[in-house]
């Protein structure tokens, strides 16, 4: 795919060649920032490219690896050489090839932790969002934030529910049990503790006065219920305190507690930062996409996503994923079908017909064993007659209607089963 416009991509070279003006004090100045971090220009690249097999622009050299050591040791090269080169294809490659780049600068292993990283990527995003995507922490390296991207998706202006609310139902009937141990509770607390800045605040007639996010939280918890927690006498009390809000009230509220603070939180890594408390925990949920989700219950995890580095395929498996959470079955079903038709195509790529990629897919997934093979062969054709059978598009009206939402969460997980085995098989190729 290729969003990403010359004009974007002219904008990113210019700020690693130029620098970034930052505000300090009260003045403005320039900053750098080099692309290959706290590495050798050679180094980084190596990450990337098999230098070796690659090309060598200069007839002197027999690759890529050793003309551009000598070049760059003899500083022949200008400043952000590598963007404009064509056998990096930076400049006229696919989004995902410039995306994977990108991220790398970000990567722990890469970047100048003193330098001025934090702004060139804040920078980077702010252009990236006006082609549809994002850097953003996926996971964590030695507690260092490690970059990813994905389909950069607008915040939808819904109402928010918090947890308990939206699964109070469940909760009743106790199909949702839960319970959060004292550690737990604590290292939530002083997470979110450390997310409770002061900062100064404007009422209506004009007043400043100094608040902070916790009261923000409260105030919101407040539209939908009163916060509560056990005081020492075992009774259930009235609390504006955060301490005693998160380790003596239900586990669901302590959940509303965390998704309350992520919609007035500042952190980048706030999501990356709570699930890693969660899993810590084995604690069965995760935060995702600014709510607490099941882990069992969310079909397509955040880590079969970011295996995807196909960013139409990427974007599909996005939007299955937010309406699927959204409870919007019927568009999810159509959402994932529609990645299911994309993934067959994936070997396109190479001049043959739809139908020999997806026997080269089949070929991939069987890994050798033809039960298997044979096994998967079957799985794409019952799929592809359920999508010329049933009415999975909304428009398809000559065709069976699924109304039962029941049917529905079959197709979806039947189908995504299917998707997420064959990316793990494609890793690194989609």
């Amino acid at each position: 795919m290729n969003r990403i416009t010359e004009v974007t991509k002219r904008d990113i070279y210019n700020l690693f060649k130029n620098g970034l003006e930052i505000d300090a004090f009260f003045e403005t100045r320039t900053v750098s920032y080099l692309y290959f971090g706290q590495l050798e220009e050679v180094d980084f690249l190596k990450r990337l490219y098999a230098l070796k097999d690659m090309p060598s622009s200069d007839l002197r050299y027999k690759n890529a690896e050793q003309d551009i050591r000598q070049h760059i040791d003899n500083n022949d090269y200008p400043n952000c050489w590598v963007f404009e080169d064509e056998r990096f294809l930076l400049q006229n490659g696919d989004d995902e090839t410039y995306l994977k780049f990108l991220c790398e600068i970000f990567h722990p292993a890469v970047r100048y932790e003193k330098g001025y990283w934090k702004d060139f990527l804040e920078k980077i995003n702010s252009l990236l969002r006006n082609d549809g995507y994002e850097l953003y922490p996926a996971e964590k390296l030695s507690n260092r934030d490690v970059y990813k991207w994905r389909i950069f998706q607008q915040e939808e202006s819904t109402l928010f529910v918090p947890f308990s609310q939206r699964n109070s139902k469940a909760i009743k009937e106790k199909k949702i049990v839960l319970s959060i141990n004292r550690k737990a509770r604590n290292q939530i607390y002083q997470f979110l503790e450390r997310c409770n800045f002061e900062y100064q605040a404007t009422n209506d007639t004009g007043l400043k006065y100094y608040t902070n996010v916790a009261e923000d939280v409260f105030y919101d918890m407040r539209q939908f219920y009163m916060p509560k927690c056990f005081n020492s006498q075992n009774e259930y009390v009235e609390t504006n305190d955060l301490r005693d809000f998160i380790f003596f009230s239900t586990p669901y509220s302590v959940l509303d507690a965390i998704e309350f603070f992520a919609r007035h939180s500042m952190l980048e890594d706030f999501e990356a930062q709570i699930n890693t408390i969660l899993k810590l925990n084995d604690i069965t949920f995760r935060f995702s996409n600014g709510k607490i989700v099941n882990s069992f219950d969310e079909p397509i995890t955040r880590n079969s996503i970011d295996m995807v580095e196909e960013a139409g395929l990427k974007e599909l498996l996005q939007e299955a994923s937010k309406y699927y959470n959204a409870n919007n079955m019927q568009i999810a079903v159509e959402k994932l079908w529609d990645a299911f038709e994309r993934l067959k195509s994936y070997y396109c790529s190479l001049s043959i017909d739809k139908k020999e990629s997806i026997n080269r897919i089949i070929q991939d997934m069987g890994n050798s064993q033809q039960e298997f093979i044979e096994l998967f062969d079957k799985e794409f054709r019952e799929l592809t007659i359920w999508g010329n059978k049933f009415r999975i598009r909304h428009h398809e009206t000559t065709k069976i209607d699924i109304q039962d939402k029941r049917h529905l969460e079959y197709f979806y997980k039947r189908c995504l089963t299917l998707i997420t085995t064959a990316i793990e098989y494609l890793e690194g190729r989609l």
